[in-house]
């Protein structure tokens, strides 16, 4: 484990959804103690740290982004004491722990809301974003909420509207108030005294909103299928130049980060959804005064080809600076990758080509709990659901709970995860035979290749500190070089089912890859990539 204070740069964080890894407490819902217990698992697979989603106070309108109390532990969860607990047990381990922070809105059932809506006059009135009717009662403006239809609830008690990017039990906060930014940095403070690592920032482009409430322009051009797209969801057909990404945001991070900077060897990852996502990216991450890294939703779509994968680098690269990317592609909000691009022939290799693909780029890497398991997305009746965007979009947006199922660690009754005869999520019985105690026993699987690969990577610094430099692509094959002194490895990816030859104009020399990861070949300067596989060489003088 790198300890120093760039810890994070190159770092590989993985992501635990607490509600979904272990229930220690067998009451159907995972919990910090079940986190804890399994801490083992977690730092055996070579990961640097760990991002946990949120665990706060709430009611879970949302589970968890809808934020009640910012400084308990929701009793779902367990106590403050099991939090401090599990930071023990990860630092003994060798892990940084991060959490999720969910600083733009609230739940509506948090006092300062609670406050807030009683009058015009109190001294929380304008901690929220209020604004009145248009004389005809419609809404102030034309924004829209993330999970559709308006931006705008209207509260009785005040006679007014108030602003929610979000569920409209999700108020936003009014960061133009400096009694808010100062009670927000407050909450943030009080985790980095129990020694958390860093933050994740949900929705980091949000905070401010632009005071005039100026409505947003229709989009000239709308490309389904392009970041963030669904022609479902009317949110898709706004540029969204007044409700989100405003020059303000800048000052915030400013003082967020003079205020990490305050506690030594911690970092911040920021969440940014916007159509200039990588343009963001880099303007959050510069000159060392802002957020540490971000990541976008750029490979987060259903976009799998090697093509967009090298665009999306390439871009961020071109006008990155000094600043630096994160890059999943896999999270609790979007459909799992081994299914969202596996397309019709989903198969072990084909995962551990992503894995080793994404585990390749310059940047730092969030992994997803159960992407080392290769597991397709659950499938659920819409019955079983409860997101509430997939309800309300429901059929043609299932939502997120397929991503969400419990985490599988034996093939047995509710995958080992509890002991509960009721899950909060059922698990897929299609997850069972990719379980932990499965793959444990199998040394080609899934499971061992991301093992194998993460501490592979570890003893490489060209693919934690190196440049990037493509050399080829196509729709389904990718090859680059890392660089880092005066040594550089070669990659190349082929993730189609035909076999692939390239001609590299380097002299190689190929590295030994572990047994569970699906080599390719170099033969007569030439380099031989089989259906699903891999070769990673050094690149010789």
């Amino acid at each position: 484990m790198k300890n120093k204070l760039d810890w994070w740069r190159g770092a590989v964080i993985y992501q635990v959804y607490p509600r979904s890894f272990y229930d220690a407490n067998n009451d159907g819902i995972g919990d910090l103690p079940g986190v804890t217990e399994k801490m083992e698992y977690i730092a055996t697979l070579g990961v640097d740290a760990i991002w946990l989603s949120p665990f706060f106070t709430s009611p879970m309108k949302d589970f968890g982004y809808d934020v009640s109390d910012y400084c308990d532990v929701d009793p779902i969860f367990g106590t403050l004491d099991d939090f401090d607990a599990l930071i023990t047990a990860a630092h003994q381990h060798g892990l940084k722990v991060i959490i999720d922070q969910v600083l733009n809105h609230t739940s509506d059932k948090h006092p300062w809301f609670e406050a807030s809506r009683q009058s015009h006059d109190n001294d929380k009135s304008d901690w929220y974003i209020w604004a009145d009717a248009k004389p005809d009662g419609t809404v102030p403006n034309n924004w829209l909420s993330v999970f559709g239809g308006p931006a705008w609830q209207w509260d009785s008690r005040r006679k007014q509207y108030y602003l929610h990017n979000f569920l409209d039990s999700q108020p936003d906060l009014n960061f133009h108030n400096p009694d808010v930014v100062n009670t927000i940095l407050d909450t943030v403070e009080f985790w980095l005294k129990r020694g958390v690592d860093g933050f994740r920032l949900d929705t980091s482009n949000y905070f401010f909103h632009d005071t005039e409430l100026r409505d947003n322009p229709a989009k000239e051009e709308i490309v389904e299928g392009s970041i963030g797209v669904r022609l479902d969801n009317p949110y898709a057909y706004q540029q969204h130049l007044y409700d989100k990404s405003r020059p303000e945001n800048i000052a915030f991070l400013q003082r967020l980060r003079a205020l990490l900077d305050q506690y030594p060897n911690t970092t911040t990852v920021g969440e940014v959804g916007c159509d200039f996502s990588l343009k963001t990216m880099a303007q959050y991450t510069q000159g060392n005064d802002k957020l540490h890294m971000c990541y976008s939703f750029d490979l987060l779509t259903h976009d799998a080809s090697m093509t967009h994968i090298r665009h999306t680098m390439e871009t961020i690269e071109a006008g990155l600076g000094d600043g630096w990317p994160c890059w999943s592609i896999g999270n609790h909000d979007v459909e799992r990758v081994a299914t969202r691009w596996g397309a019709e022939h989903s198969c072990a290799n084909k995962s551990k080509v992503f894995m080793v693909m994404l585990l390749s780029l310059r940047g730092s890497i969030c992994l997803y709990q159960g992407e080392e398991l290769g597991l397709p997305e659950a499938e659920l009746e819409y019955d079983q659901l409860v997101d509430p965007y997939g309800i309300n979009f429901w059929p043609e947006f299932k939502g997120r709970d397929g991503c969400r199922t419990p985490m599988p660690w034996s093939n047995s009754s509710a995958g080992g995860f509890s002991q509960s005869k009721q899950t909060w999520l059922p698990v897929d019985e299609r997850h069972l035979p990719l379980a932990v105690t499965e793959q444990e026993g199998d040394r080609s699987s899934v499971l061992h290749a991301y093992r194998d690969f993460l501490h592979l990577r570890h003893a490489h610094p060209e693919l934690i500190h190196g440049d990037i430099a493509f050399l080829y692509d196509d729709e389904t094959t990718l090859a680059f070089t890392r660089s880092h002194q005066d040594s550089s490895l070669y990659i190349a990816l082929n993730t189609s089912g035909q076999t692939k030859i390239l001609i590299p104009e380097l002299n190689l020399s190929p590295l030994l890859l572990p047994q569970a990861l699906p080599a390719g070949y170099l033969k007569n300067q030439q380099v031989i990539l089989p259906p699903y596989s891999v070769v990673v060489a050094h690149v010789l003088p």
